[in-house]
């Protein structure tokens, strides 16, 4: 009895300890959980450095932590940098007069009267329509210079999240096979059972990240050109936004391109209208619509629309982190439920094994409603 109760009093110190322990690590989550993604990613890249030149982890995860600041960090940081200037001379300009989204809009009013009369059909107000869409372009605006204002007075702590990341990840390249091993000894799931979490885990995370992020890079990137090739102005600005809207699955870039091209068809540039329309389906819509169920569904063994849900409710749960973080956990969720179906199903050897044991102790009690059947027959 004694030792029983010093076993729960333990278990119970043990959750309250870890429990205070992720308390202490949530300000922490967003380097951390990238740390490991950047881990996750670049592994395969250090297995290749160990083999060329010898067991040196140090050194291996220090030159493995360098191809990954020059090819995916110092890119991201120019990236965002560029979005926020260009956000900031947009709302500049919006405050000036210099642009205003409104006239945008009535001219596409005033060329397709026939889209008005369409939205009247679902009893669809357009001056509600054009007051929104005017409302969310200078809310963007306005989040922009806002994020633009926090950086230069959030200075110091962007960097520190930034310097934990690096400083986690080069530890992670390291020992991370090791980690995963004393993880896999301290949980109480079961060897097999916990290396294919971390199998799937390891998938998931590397599926979904190069696979939405390169996806959102080549949209972006053939967005924000076509852009300057037909002389719109921002196509830098507009090539950033479509490589962030790219990360939702199905729709994507295409909130983007889409109202570009019917202005310019507004407005009389029905050749170039055309041009964005052909390039934007062929070119920026076969990015989406083949090189996503490759890079991500396919590898995460998900549907399309459980991609593309799990997406939508992730960025919705944990903000930009979570176009990983939700295919994530559907990933997880569809593992575990596999293992339960595999393992706990009425033919599986687990069950069978488990239905004689419980036979044995109480032979005249049967476990299913077949069993009992036979039972009372006999």
């Amino acid at each position: 009895m004694h030792a029983k109760l010093e076993t729960r009093a333990f278990l119970a110190m043990l959750v309250g300890v870890s429990v205070a322990f992720i308390l202490l690590m949530k300000p922490f989550f967003g380097p951390i959980f990238w740390a490991i993604a950047i881990a996750l990613i670049f592994h395969p890249v250090q297995l290749r450095l160990a083999r060329r030149f010898g067991d040196r982890p140090n050194t291996n995860a220090l030159m493995t932590l360098f191809l990954c600041m020059v090819i995916v960090v110092i890119p991201v940081l120019l990236l965002v940098a560029s979005l926020v200037a260009e956000g900031v001379g947009l709302y500049q300009k919006i405050q000036s007069g210099d642009v205003r989204p409104g006239e945008y809009i009535d001219q596409v009013n005033q060329s397709f009267p026939a889209i008005q009369s369409f939205l009247a059909q679902f009893d669809i107000s357009f001056a509600e329509l054009r007051d929104r869409a005017v409302n969310l372009v200078v809310s963007g605006s306005q989040f922009l210079g806002k994020q633009a204002l926090d950086l230069g007075q959030n200075t110091f702590q962007f960097f520190l999240g930034l310097a934990l990341m690096v400083y986690l990840a080069f530890f992670l390249l390291r020992d991370g096979v090791s980690l995963v091993e004393l993880l896999i000894r301290a949980l109480p799931l079961g060897d097999e059972r916990e290396r294919l979490l971390f199998a799937k885990f390891a998938e998931v995370t590397r599926a979904t990240v190069k696979g939405n992020l390169l996806i959102a890079v080549i949209q972006g990137a053939m967005g924000g050109l076509i852009f300057w090739v037909l002389g719109i102005e921002g196509a830098i600005l507009w090539g950033v936004v479509m490589a962030i809207v790219s990360l939702l699955p199905a729709v994507g870039a295409a909130l983007v391109w889409v109202p570009a091209a019917i202005y310019l068809a507004a407005v009389g540039d029905v050749v170039q209208a055309l041009i964005l329309t052909a390039f934007g389906v062929v070119v920026i819509g076969l990015a989406d619509n083949v090189l996503r169920p490759i890079m991500v569904g396919r590898d995460t063994k998900l549907p399309d629309y459980i991609v593309l849900l799990s997406t939508l409710g992730g960025l919705a749960m944990f903000g930009i982190n979570g176009f990983v973080m939700g295919p994530l956990v559907a990933a997880l969720f569809n593992a575990f439920w596999g293992i339960f179906i595999r393992e706990f199903s009425r033919e599986s050897p687990i069950t069978q094994a488990w239905l004689r044991g419980n036979q044995a102790k109480d032979p005249g009690k049967a476990d299913t409603p077949e069993e009992k059947d036979r039972t009372e027959l006999r």
